[in-house]
């Protein structure tokens, strides 16, 4: 990299990027490094935000943008650590819990597996709050400790830490306020910013579009696909992106503890068709990247396999043993207490069901306790829903659709309305649609 100059006129470079110009690579890096040493107040950050918002970024830029973020903390080096590290990525959606059934897949066929995670975004559930509906859960290690449980067990699950990529925790802050959370770039930077930080050689991507994604159109979660991959491949990393569906939750369980139980029952073999469809198509990647599978769909099989034999199950209970859970409640999940208030959602008509919409779900369920509607809300693992019908399922008036859990008797109003404004019946069957539509990589696009 060139010397960068000291210091450059800001609100010349936000009218450079608000012009649609393409700002130099010493230009871009000293809006990051200024901004994260407070030389640059955050008015004028969010108006260069917002100019990015609007005008985009070069392929060029984007990649500089993420290396600037993720150079700002630690960038965890696991070489001493044997095997090719592999983690997966979902952009968020309603009912997601892939992320704890793969994990312990994947590791237990031999791939290790860093993974750090976030919270609930919005309507969509986060993997930290689902790990920590579990008793005791520690999602809080420092890097010297998950260097050591990935070391010890193939995986680690935890959060974001201090050292990890700050200036996007910064950046991220703003963005939420400033109404530019969907700009394709910054998505982009704040993503691999913290996954290049974990120290991995491969990552996996599961791009969503439809009503509870943040891309709700398929061509717009096909050009963050193609982004996320330029980036991680620049990094010498390499990418694969899948784009899955979201118009219906992922699973028939939404919220925290419920998600878990779904986990469980996975890892048991007793998972439902399309959580499985997708979970097994992201860990029989994984296991390919990570060199022990001479391909995706022997990685499957191998993936499969250890769900069959137990060791995924195992592995799990090794992780929420070593990081602090309670293991009884995941060999006996039906221990777990329940939330105080429970009630049916029932067809109001005959017939097929067309809609569940994801992103009402979801909100749905924030609004019970499982997410939070502000910063500063604390979140009930007791709360969230369970699907006793998906779309294309044939119900009877009065069949029960969705089973609602809260502890909060003031939510489950407005939360009733919101889930059976969320339903549609109608006399015909529905079109059947696809789950997992293309497979992205450096090499170009595959229909699926």
């Amino acid at each position: 990299m060139n010397l960068m100059q000291s210091s450059y006129n800001i609100a010349s470079l936000i009218r450079k990027k608000r012009d649609r110009e393409t700002l130099k690579e010493d230009e871009l890096r000293y809006i990051i490094r200024a901004y994260s040493r407070d030389e640059i107040p955050d008015y004028q950050m969010s108006a260069f935000l917002m100019a990015v918002f609007l005008n985009g970024m070069s392929d060029e830029e984007t990649a500089i943008l993420t290396e600037e973020m993720l150079c700002s903390g630690e960038v965890v080096d696991l070489s001493s650590i044997p095997g090719t590290k592999v983690d997966k990525h979902s952009t968020g959606g309603v009912g997601d819990k892939t992320s704890l059934i793969l994990a312990p897949m994947v590791a237990a066929c031999g791939v290790p597996v860093p993974m750090i995670s976030g919270r609930g975004l919005g309507h969509s559930g986060g993997t930290l709050d689902k790990l920590e509906s579990i008793p005791g859960f520690s999602v809080n290690l420092d890097l010297n400790q998950y260097k050591q449980v990935l070391k010890k067990h193939n995986v680690v699950l935890i959060g974001q830490t201090e050292e990890i990529a700050p200036a996007d925790k910064r950046m991220y802050a703003l963005r939420d306020v400033t109404a530019t959370v969907e700009s394709i770039p910054l998505i982009t930077g704040s993503i691999m910013s913290k996954k290049l930080a974990e120290g991995i050689d491969a990552l996996v991507l599961d791009v969503k579009y439809g009503k509870g994604a943040f891309m709700k159109e398929a061509s717009r979660a096909m050009e963050l696909a193609k982004r996320l991959i330029s980036v991680g491949e620049s990094f010498g990393k390499q990418t694969v992106a899948y784009l899955t569906s979201m118009e219906e939750p992922l699973g028939n369980y939404i919220g925290n503890w419920h998600e878990v139980f779904e986990s469980i029952q996975a890892l048991q073999g007793e998972g439902p068709q399309d959580l499985m469809e997708v979970t097994e198509l992201l860990a029989g990647t994984m296991i390919f990247l990570g060199g022990k599978a001479d391909s995706v769909e022997a990685g499957i099989e191998q993936a499969r396999e250890s769900i069959r034999d137990g060791r995924a199950m195992q592995k799990f209970l090794d992780i929420v043993e070593e990081q602090g859970g309670d293991t009884e409640v995941i060999r006996n999940p039906e221990t777990y207490p329940e939330a105080s208030v429970q009630w049916d959602v029932t067809a109001q008509d005959e017939g097929y069901i067309h809609t569940l919409d994801a992103y009402s779900l979801g909100v749905a369920a924030v609004e019970l306790g499982a997410g939070r509607m502000r910063k500063e809300d604390t979140i009930d693992p007791q709360a969230g829903l369970v699907l006793q019908k998906k779309i294309g399922a044939y119900v009877q008036k009065g069949e029960t659709i969705v089973r609602c859990f809260s502890n909060n008797k003031q939510a489950t109003d407005n939360a009733d309305k919101k889930i059976r404004q969320a339903i549609e019946i109608k006399a015909s069957e529905p079109e059947k649609t696809t789950l997992i539509s293309h497979k992205i990589t450096k090499e170009g696009v595959v229909s699926l």
